[in-house]
C-alpha cells in the first residue's frame, strides 16, 4: 500500500480511481466492510482503490475538550487499512486552516485532480467541508459535473447492533472485551515499552512487564486475560490496569505477566490483546490475599485463554510494530 501524506496529496498521484473517504479509528467491522466493497468496485472498474483519511483526527483540531479518545494509533491504523488490500492511503493533514476549505474546493483539490476520482463510496451519514456542509447531494451535485459516481452505504451491524467507533469506546472503557472483540473483529489491543515500576509483582513472585503505551484508549481498572506479542512470540498472559491500591498505590499502570516465559523484556516493545476480563481491581487485606487472588486469577486465566484462542486468536489481525 502507498501511503501520502504532507503536501503530496496536492500532486497529480493517479489519473482514476475509485475513492472512500472517512476517520476510520478503530477499522472495525463497519470500516471492513467498506474496504471491501470498495476493493470489489476497484477491481471491477479496473481503477486503484484509495483511502482518504485524516491526521490528526478533526476534532482534535477543532474541539479538543470533547475529542475522543483514540482506538488505534495511527500506525495501527494504517498497519489495519494495508491489510484490507487497499492501493492507497491519502493522509490529509488536519489543521484549523483546512477545516474551512469548502465542500466543493476539497473534492475538487483533495479528489478529483489528484486522484482521478471516478467513482466514491462514503458512510450513510458521512458530512465534510465547512462546516460539515457537504454530504450526499452535494457529492451527486459535483459528480454530474466534474464526472464521477458515488454510493453511500447503509450502516453495518448485526442483531440489531450497528458497529460504530463510539460504540467500541464505550464497551472498551465498560471493560467488556467480549463486545469490543464482536465489534471489530479481533480482539482490543494496546502497544507499547516495557519500563521498569514498583517490582510488586516480582515480590509476590508474579513479575510483571510494566507497559508505557500511546494508546489513548485504555480499558477499565481491572484484570484481564490477555495474548501478548513479545519478540516474535505469542505468549499468554494476566493484565492488570490500576492504581495498585492493596499497596497505596496513586499512578494508574499497566502491568502484565507472561505465563511460561521467562526471558527479559525491558526495553521490548509489546502488543497486548485483551481477550476477557476476569475481575475488577480490589484492595486486598494484605499481601498475602493479594498474592492469592493473583494465583487464581493465573488459574482462570489459562482456562479461558484454552477456550478463546482457537475460536478468536489465530484470526486475529496482526497489527504492525
Amino acid at each position: 500500500m502507498h501511503i501520502v501524506t504532507g503536501m503530496n496529496i496536492y500532486d497529480k498521484l493517479l489519473g482514476a480511481s475509485c475513492v472512500t473517504i472517512g476517520n476510520f479509528d478503530g477499522v472495525h467491522r463497519g470500516h471492513a466492510e467498506i474496504f471491501a466493497h470498495l476493493k470489489q468496485v476497484s477491481m471491477t472498474r479496473g481503477l486503484p482503490s484509495v483511502v482518504v483519511t485524516f491526521e490528526p483526527h478533526p476534532l482534535k483540531i477543532l474541539a479538543p475538550e470533547s475529542a475522543p479518545a483514540l482506538i488505534t494509533t495511527f500506525e495501527q491504523k494504517c498497519a489495519l487499512i494495508e491489510e484490507s488490500g487497499i492501493d492507497y492511503l491519502v493522509v490529509v493533514p488536519f489543521s484549523t486552516e483546512f477545516s474551512q476549505l469548502s465542500a466543493t474546493d476539497f473534492v475538487l483539490t483533495i479528489l478529483c485532480i489528484p486522484l482521478g476520482m471516478r467513482h466514491i463510496i462514503i458512510g450513510h451519514d458521512y458530512a465534510f467541508g465547512r462546516g460539515r456542509e457537504g454530504n450526499f447531494e452535494t457529492l451527486e451535485k459535483l459528480g454530474i459535473q466534474n464526472g464521477f459516481t458515488l454510493e453511500d452505504i447503509p450502516p453495518i451491524g448485526e442483531k440489531g447492533v450497528v458497529f460504530s467507533s463510539s460504540l467500541v469506546r464505550t464497551s472498551v472503557a465498560d471493560g467488556d472485551m467480549d463486545s469490543t472483540a464482536r465489534i471489530l473483529g479481533r480482539y482490543y489491543q494496546i502497544s507499547g515499552m516495557v519500563v521498569h515500576g514498583r517490582e510488586i509483582g516480582h515480590t509476590l513472585g508474579f513479575p510483571t512487564a510494566n507497559i508505557a503505551t500511546t494508546n489513548e484508549l485504555i480499558p477499565s481498572d481491572g484484570v484481564y486475560a490477555v495474548m501478548v506479542e513479545v519478540d516474535g512470540t505469542c505468549v499468554k498472559g494476566a493484565c492488570n490496569i490500576g492504581c495498585n491500591p492493596t499497596f497505596g498505590g496513586t499512578t494508574r499502570t499497566i502491568e502484565v505477566f507472561l505465563l511460561d516465559y521467562t526471558n527479559q523484556m525491558y526495553g521490548y516493545r509489546i502488543d497486548v490483546h485483551f481477550v476477557h476480563k476476569l475481575r475488577p481491581e480490589r484492595k486486598f487485606p494484605d499481601a498475602a490475599a493479594l498474592k492469592s487472588a493473583i494465583s487464581q486469577d493465573v488459574r482462570n486465566t489459562r482456562i479461558i485463554l484454552e477456550n478463546s484462542i482457537s475460536n478468536y486468536f489465530n484470526l486475529q489481525r496482526r497489527i504492525g510494530t
